[in-house]
């Protein structure tokens, strides 16, 4: 349907879901096509009819009555054919669901069926679950399914690359193992490659399970031709596969992106003469238990590998899991190529006993030197651990587990995962920003890590060992929602969590108490203010910070008498802060306001032990 509409005018930047209703005469004629070509199986223009992918289009208020349309518009067309069935087209949210993204399960099973009434409203005799590369996210999908109409039969297809596996690095065994067990009642597989790979596929497919095999590939891959993706698989070249696939099992058998009328009418001649065969059966692939229906036995795809013991990732860690207060500076990266006065200052908080520097990921949207490479540096050259800010706000679900990987090889241990604050914050507003992932689902990620898998449940050989951190803010507008999101975190596995600068502990002691027996030792942020304004400034132009009226009261009086007194009353406010926290966390985050280490080490004045800077300072940044 994509391509005939592309094909017409129709240019990729629209709502192609919303020619349903925008322009139907246009729709129909594209199905009308496909029937007169032969086609037994008409797709509703609904791939991505759900709501969620409507919303940016502002029609998610539509939902409903684009996907009714939609169904109506391929029945209208399938009637003038012969025994042509409407099948509900329904592709994925394009959102992650847990637990690398915010969307939970049930809330997507919600959104699939909202599409799927529309569809069933508008005449659909089937429905196909087309491109999903999530296998979590395709089994919410035939849920919701069997829950719109239970006697409604599913075809269930995930997509592959040109390796043979999903997006998530499912094999096509665990496909067919899986889509099984979920109860589609056809599986398969359609798009992102050519036909070769589909027909490797399901020859693998086809011993494991019962169902009914599908295959939709592409029309071959696309190739840049002035500016326009083609599609340069003939169609007898697609017929000769469709023998093929037939031959390997298949049941269903069409096309996907770049397939047209005259693909199709090919293929139903390719095909004729078959009678297709019933698929290969070898060992037993269900149980029937206690006189229910067969059940696959699937486990996971990679066993849990033990994790590394907390005490023997870091010495931050084993701190951690001593139940030692531990302290830290926040430093800031350079803004060029020159960390000398960096290193400098870092060297100044090994010599005074800081247990580690933090180093913040683009904080405020700035552009600065990289996080990771920051870290590594400092290791190196002083010997002091890092507790490395990781944000999702620049890099994709693949960026990132490429990061963690050579920061795990390279002998970085300690991180603190955030979700990143925007880029129109920031000196560049419009920048990109990715947000593949919040800091919720980069905990999942990193969890995964430790335990020796990676996002697609694949075995990476030897489990990474990250001392996981996570931000948390006790005083929040909407507190309720952040003691939710903590507990996620928590459930996640994040192992410590440091908080926003803290400047009423009353606020923080309200946050402990709630928490309370549900959570991981905490690190305390605390911010020496400089002056009034920088105090404004937090109050009002950093998200997550609270300066009570009281604190902004102090620095304001002292201000009026000099600079050194703005200073020293800030100095006076943290370490007050210090001394009020200390009995209720296991830790504190001191900032280096403007980067004046100095004036954070004031902070902890009589405080440190400056004999542990040197103990066990040898071993920094070694790969383990």
């Amino acid at each position: 349907m994509g391509t005939m509409l592309y094909s017409r005018g129709v240019f990729i930047n629209q709502c192609y879901d919303e020619l349903n209703l925008r322009s139907p005469d246009l729709v129909r004629d594209v199905h009308r096509a496909y029937v007169k070509a032969g086609a037994e199986v008409l797709e509703t223009n609904s791939f991505g009819a759900n709501r969620v992918k409507l919303a940016t289009f502002g029609l998610a208020a539509q939902t409903r009555e684009l996907n009714r349309r939609a169904a109506e518009l391929a029945r209208e067309a399938a009637d003038q054919g012969h025994d042509v069935l409407v099948a509900g087209a329904v592709g994925p949210l394009g959102v992650r669901l847990e637990p690398f993204g915010p969307t939970s399960a049930e809330e997507a099973r919600a959104i699939f069926r909202e599409q799927m009434e529309g569809l069933r409203e508008g005449g659909a005799d089937l429905f196909i679950l087309e491109t999903f590369g999530d296998l979590h996210e395709i089994g919410q999908a035939i849920a919701a399914a069997r829950e719109v109409d239970p006697a409604m039969p599913v075809i269930a297809q995930m997509t592959i690359g040109v390796d043979g596996l999903t997006p998530y690095g499912a094999t096509p065994e665990d496909v067919a193992r899986a889509l099984d067990r979920l109860g589609a009642d056809v599986v398969g597989l359609n798009c992102s490659v050519g036909p070769q790979t589909i027909l490797d596929a399901i020859e693998k497919m086809a011993p494991l399970t019962r169902k009914k095999l599908s295959a939709q590939p592409n029309a071959g891959m696309p190739r840049d031709v002035g500016g326009r993706s083609m599609y340069m698989a003939s169609p007898e070249y697609m017929a000769s596969y469709a023998r093929h696939l037939v031959q390997a099992g298949a049941k269903v058998v069409g096309g996907c992106c770049g397939t047209t009328p005259d693909h199709i009418h090919a293929m139903c001649e390719g095909v004729r003469p078959l009678s297709p065969r019933f698929a290969r059966t070898g060992a037993p692939v269900a149980h029937v238990e206690d006189g229910k229906p067969p059940v696959l036995r699937e486990g996971r795809r990679t066993p849990d590998v033990a994790a590394v013991p907390l005490a023997e990732r870091s010495r931050w860690g084993a701190k951690l899991a001593a139940g030692t207060f531990v302290t830290s500076v926040e430093i800031v990266p350079p803004r060029g190529v020159d960390a000398t006065r960096m290193l400098a200052d870092v060297a100044q908080l090994k010599r005074a006993g800081v247990d580690a520097v933090n180093v913040p990921d683009g904080p405020r949207a700035q552009s600065r030197m990289g996080a990771l490479l920051t870290s590594l540096l400092i290791e190196q050259r002083v010997g002091i651990e890092t507790v490395t800010h990781y944000a999702c706000r620049d890099r994709n679900l693949l960026g990132m587990l490429s990061d963690l990987l050579g920061a795990s090889a390279v002998g970085l241990r300690n991180l603190l995962l955030i979700t990143g604050d925007p880029p129109k914050m920031g000196p560049y507003p419009s920048a990109t920003a990715v947000f593949d992932i919040d800091a919720i689902g980069l905990t999942n990620l990193v969890s995964n890590l430790n335990h020796g898998r990676d996002p697609g449940d694949n075995a990476i050989g030897a489990p990474t060992r990250f001392v996981i951190g996570v931000g948390v803010n006790p005083a929040p507008i909407d507190l309720e929602h952040e003691l939710k999101r903590f507990a996620w975190k928590v459930e996640a596995g994040a192992e410590f969590a440091v908080t926003q600068p803290v400047f009423d502990p009353a606020q923080l002691e309200t946050f402990l108490r709630r928490t309370e027996g549900a959570r991981v030792p905490i690190v305390a942020g605390i911010w020496p203010l400089v002056s009034v304004r920088n105090a404004e400034f937090l109050a009002n132009e950093v998200p997550g910070v609270s300066v009570p009226e009281e604190v902004i009261g102090r620095m304001r009086a002292a201000g009026e008498k000099s600079k050194e007194h703005a200073v020293a009353e800030g100095i006076a406010i943290a370490r007050e802060m210090l001394d009020r926290v200390r009995g209720a966390v296991q830790g504190v985050q001191v900032s280096a306001p403007f980067g004046k280490v100095e004036l954070a080490l004031e902070v902890f004045r009589d405080s440190l032990d400056p004999a542990s800077a040197s103990a066990g300072a040898t071993n920094a940044a070694v790969p383990a």
